[in-house]
């Protein structure tokens, strides 16, 4: 551990863990909207890694559905248009 602080890294203080997690329970949706504004730290990190989860799949999700409709329209249609500049 004297390694890491020898080289310039500074050390992360209890409180600004607790900050850190506490702005994190704030982004998900899970967690928002409990009564209780409390949780472990490592709650937290177990609904983090679920959201994140969730959240990939949505994208891979909603990644085929364009491609299938891609699929589906003539590639120099004005739909086609819309949509390649609404990803790119």
């Amino acid at each position: 551990m004297s390694s890491r602080r020898s080289r310039g890294i500074p050390r992360i203080t209890d409180e600004q863990i607790i900050e850190l997690v506490s702005k994190l329970q704030q982004l998900l949706p899970e967690l928002r909207n409990r009564r209780s504004n409390k949780a472990s730290a490592s709650k937290v990190l177990q609904e983090t890694c679920n959201y994140v989860r969730s959240l990939h799949k949505e994208v891979d999700d909603l990644s085929d559905r364009l491609s299938r409709l891609l699929s589906t329209i003539d590639d120099d249609s004005p739909q086609a248009s819309i949509i390649r500049s609404l990803i790119n």
